[in-house]
């Protein structure tokens, strides 16, 4: 209603035509069930013009956190499906490209799970808490945005950490957390998988005000989860988002070199 006072009229909302690509997707590298190849291919078929592989770290064990040996190996892979891609046009009128990402968790101290030498050579980093939930709100607060300093981290994965149903989100100054990721240049994202739906709508709406970027992410560990992502939409949708507000109904080129800035 405000926003309607504001400009005299609804805005024009996000809706799920307007997702380019997906930035948040698990293969079977660790806990995922498909190829790379699998879901490039089936992305594409959906008229996506980029993913990004973005595969657990190593102190996620229970998911087969990716050693950095591992993740090399993985590097190599990706090379290999873009060069058979490469040239080739999807639906969406553009070719396709997948990115090399990692889900990197966060460390009580705030430093993430792998060393800068490599998070530089990855086209996209998210952090994302998958431990720790026992910490003080100060302690909370002050291990994300340290998180979000890093020069490498991108995206912060499932703010709030919650699991609808099972574990309560995690206790840390919210608004302290958005400002921290607007001014660090890093995106938050909304997470679609039913479990999640994080970040939470009111917060959503809270980060568009304060000047907030967003992805809305699939977090699929399966190809049939593609179609959480109509969720995510939703989500951003009750936060009053547009489709400028999210990076991922950008053009490959723009979010490669938006993901550059911070590295530079």
């Amino acid at each position: 209603i405000e926003l309607v006072l504001r400009h005299g009229k609804f805005p024009k909302l996000i809706e799920l035509k307007d997702l380019r690509g997906d930035l948040h997707i698990h293969s079977k590298w660790s806990d995922g069930t498909n190829s790379i190849e699998e879901i490039a291919k089936f992305y594409k078929k959906n008229g996506f013009e980029y993913i990004a592989i973005t595969d657990h770290s190593l102190s996620v064990g229970v998911a087969h956190g990716l050693t950095l040996e591992r993740l090399k190996m993985q590097w190599d892979e990706i090379d290999e499906i873009n060069k058979d891609l490469a040239g080739e046009v999807g639906e969406a009128g553009a070719g396709f490209k997948i990115l090399k990402g990692a889900e990197v968790d966060i460390r009580k101290n705030g430093e993430v799970d792998y060393p800068d030498k490599i998070l530089r050579r990855l086209d996209i980093v998210i952090a994302s808490s998958h431990m720790r939930f026992k910490l003080t709100e100060e302690e909370q607060t002050r291990r994300i945005i340290t998180a979000l300093k890093n020069p490498y981290v991108r995206i912060l994965g499932h703010p709030s950490g919650r699991l609808i149903g099972s574990r309560e989100p995690l206790k840390f100054d919210m608004e302290a957390v958005i400002k921290a990721a607007v001014d660090n240049n890093v995106v938050l994202e909304i997470n679609s998988f039913p479990d999640r739906l994080d970040l939470a709508d009111i917060y959503v709406k809270m980060a568009k005000e304060l000047g907030a970027k967003f992805a809305i992410s699939s977090d699929s560990h399966n190809l049939v989860h593609f179609e959480y992502l109509k969720y995510g939409v939703f989500v951003g949708r009750r936060g009053w988002l547009t489709a400028a507000d999210v990076i991922n109904t950008w053009p490959t080129t723009k979010v490669k070199e938006f993901f550059e800035k911070k590295r530079r």
